[in-house]
């Protein structure tokens, strides 16, 4: 989709209910720092891209800034709370976690590291000060009247699948679509994910040291469906989470679906 950008996509032309989602409209990827000159004209002139969300923390967005898109808002929601980490004592330091890829072997073996793994995705849905963010995102997208919107964090994987998987849920999109959705970042990431298991397995590494490379350098789809099963079992679902945690009404979801969705 853009030249430039890793783990580009548009969510347009998935299937819910019988409708489709109109392309050109919903477009999820990884950041934007090294987009081309022709990916910045296509996103301001063909998708009339008019907000950028950006998933990262301040350390990682001053790190790799976006380039700036003509015509589009620049809005920094970071929904991993630092902060709270950091009081935890369970922060990963940040020149550690500005360059995971140097270090993921070596944490693959630690047991906090792989609790971490296991947790970053209920914690991204159970979290209040993530909630708030992606009730920021989403709000802000049921404002937006015209264009396309793209959201994105550092790899466009984690908390950007997060965020697409709010955006199907409203949409009406059952379990399976989301998942489908969440999943094809490991296609994009299966050589990078491959590289560092073999890394894993000549250090003498296991399944959990695996599943911490899945994890950080792909997504786990074991437990981006436990987050769901999360949702369900204290929401009944991502439209009665959307409602309950993000003030995401009826109304709304009718507005999103009339704007995304054709026959």
């Amino acid at each position: 989709m853009l030249e430039g950008v890793i783990n580009a996509r548009d969510l347009g032309g998935i299937r819910i209910g019988g409708k489709t989602v109109r392309r050109g409209l919903l477009l999820r990827t990884a950041h934007l720092n090294q987009a081309s000159d022709e990916d910045i004209r296509r996103l301001s002139e063909e998708y009339h891209l008019r907000k950028i969300f950006d998933f990262r923390t301040f350390q990682e967005a001053s790190a790799q800034p976006d380039r700036p898109v003509p015509g589009a808002e620049h809005i920094l929601l970071p929904t991993l709370d630092i902060e709270a980490e950091k009081k935890s004592g369970e922060a990963v330091p940040e020149d550690v976690f500005l360059n995971l890829q140097a270090h993921i072997v070596k944490l693959s073996f630690m047991k906090i590291f792989q609790e971490k793994g296991r947790q970053l995705y209920p914690s991204l849905i159970l979290s209040e000060f993530s909630q708030l963010q992606y009730a920021t995102f989403m709000h802000l997208i049921v404002e937006t009247q015209d264009g396309a919107v793209l959201w994105h964090c550092s790899q466009g994987k984690d908390r950007t699948g997060i965020g697409a998987a709010l955006i199907l849920g409203a949409l009406g999109a059952d379990n399976e679509t989301i998942i489908e959705d969440f999943d094809r970042s490991n296609v994009i990431y299966r050589p990078l994910v491959d590289h560092f298991i073999a890394q894993v397995e000549e250090a003498g590494g296991g399944e959990e040291e695996k599943e911490v490379i899945r994890a950080f350098m792909g997504v786990s789809v074991k437990n981006f469906r436990h987050a769901l099963e999360l949702i369900y079992a204290n929401w009944g679902g991502i439209p009665g989470y959307l409602e309950e945690a993000m003030g995401i009404g009826d109304d709304d979801l009718a507005v999103l679906r009339r704007r995304y969705l054709e026959d």
